[in-house]
């Protein structure tokens, strides 16, 4: 196995990492010549007491927590999954994406919106299935209304929360691939344009489409939509979805010309390698453009039957691969700064070697979320999950060091090593949700409320 070394400051350094070089003699130190593999956290506290920085080989061992777009984009490269297929040459200029920042400040906490998104979570998966089988029987009118209601509740939801339906989009129906595809798509699109600072009427927009993005695949076979791999006649069978869609919903009234057009481009790339029109840059409409980066988004981390999907930062790595030749660039690097590298529900692995799930964001610093710790540094389950708020912990430490009470050596800061592929551990992520929300709720003393609502059932779909 060759070395490939990186450099990074000592308080980088997490347990799985191995060290191939120091800022110093090894002799000066009591560390094993050849190098090593860190163990524990007294390793890592002996090379801070020692070094300044240190080098790491990531081919033998874990790789920085703050590693850059471009090392996480190397990584999807060496995956053992195909990563986005586009050549380095055939770059697309396209003009800057304009967005207002701070549009839709959170108006709400995740324990009150997530009443209220659970019971709307299940009007759209709703109206997402009466839209099938209405369209199907020639009548989808009343269908076409409760998903345009749905879509426009939605994003009222996410505007006020965006945490409680990124919940809701861990939901999975496994024989309704479909539905539970456009509902997340939607959910990330609407993140997406949430962030931009997108009027509410285009997000309405936005959301309608993606929900109807797949309403052609209706008219396909089972048997073609279930294949991992397509033959070249094939594959353009399956993508006549779209033109089908398209046929579809322009018989259909209260289908806006521009949802349809989200229908009609989400599957189209700024070099023109898309389909079914192979449309370049700007000939893309922007919402458009925004339909593509989500639905690649969550195909790729919800694929279907598929046992291992990638793990978030896998797929924000093949998006970053197609930026400025697939998507547009500045899209995904505004998708990736909407819902962080870590989005909600993600199941990590800290530097300290415990497992936790992501349960809300925060906007100030997407590294440092609030997480449930569910595992201890040996990997064994903790008989109850423990709450950690990462920047606040942050806070706490740096005020003991600017008290004098800790020097900054002793201080342990604790960081996201890595997210993990889910499945990686039998987590269920549902009933960590259920959990921190009822310390939220206790805090509040509202305890009694949410334990007559039991939060199982509020995740029913």
């Amino acid at each position: 196995m060759g070395v490939k070394q990186i450099k990074i400051d000592v308080g980088e350094v997490t347990i799985g990492m191995f060290v191939s070089g120091l800022d110093r003699p090894w002799t000066q130190t009591p560390f094993p010549l050849q190098g090593f593999y860190v163990r524990d956290l007294d390793e890592i506290n002996l090379l801070k007491s020692h070094c300044h920085h240190i080098y790491i080989d990531v081919l033998k061992g874990a790789r920085p927590v703050k590693a850059g777009l471009k090392t996480l984009s190397a990584t999807a490269r060496a995956s053992n999954k195909p990563a986005v297929k586009a050549s380095a040459t055939d770059r697309v200029t396209m003009p800057a994406l304009k967005t207002r920042a701070n549009v839709y400040p959170v108006s709400t906490t995740l324990r009150t919106e997530m009443a209220g998104a659970r019971e709307l979570h299940r009007e759209v998966y709703s109206a997402v299935a009466q839209i099938v089988e209405q369209l199907n029987g020639g009548d989808a009118a009343g269908a076409i209304l409760d998903t345009k209601r749905a879509a426009s509740a939605m994003v009222g939801s996410v505007l006020r929360c965006p945490d409680a339906f990124t919940w809701l989009t861990r939901v999975k129906q496994k024989d309704e691939h479909t539905y539970s595809h456009a509902v997340r798509s939607a959910v990330w699109g609407i993140l997406l344009g949430r962030h931009m600072g997108l009027s509410k009427g285009d997000l309405e927009v936005l959301a309608m489409g993606l929900l109807l993005k797949d309403v052609g695949k209706t008219r396909l076979s089972n048997e073609l939509l279930a294949m991992k791999e397509r033959s070249l006649s094939e594959q353009a069978e399956y993508e006549r979805f779209i033109p089908l869609g398209v046929e579809i919903l322009e018989q259909v009234p209260d289908v806006s010309p521009r949802a349809i057009s989200v229908v009609k481009t989400h599957q189209e790339r700024i070099n023109g390698s898309g389909f079914p029109a192979h449309l370049r840059g700007e000939k893309i409409p922007l919402l458009g453009r925004v339909a593509a980066v989500v639905t690649f988004y969550d195909e790729v981390t919800n694929p279907r039957g598929e046992k291992y999907p990638l793990s978030p930062s896998r797929a924000v790595a093949q998006l970053y691969d197609g930026r400025d030749s697939l998507f547009q660039g500045d899209l995904v690097v505004e998708f990736i700064r909407a819902i962080g590298l870590y989005p909600t529900g993600t199941l990590v692995e800290l530097n300290t070697g415990e497992v936790a799930v992501v349960v809300e964001q925060n906007f100030e610093r997407r590294l440092k979320p609030h997480v449930m710790v569910v595992m201890d540094p040996y990997k064994r389950e903790l008989s109850e999950p423990v709450y950690l708020d990462m920047a606040g912990d942050d806070k706490q430490k740096q005020v003991k060091i600017d008290a004098g009470k800790l020097t900054s050596t002793e201080v342990e800061w604790i960081e996201i090593a890595q997210d993990l592929e889910p499945g990686a551990y039998d987590v269920d992520v549902l009933r960590i949700c259920d959990e921190y929300i009822q310390r939220t709720a206790e805090a509040k003393g509202l305890f009694g409320f949410l334990k007559s609502k039991r939060l199982a059932g509020m995740f029913g779909v």
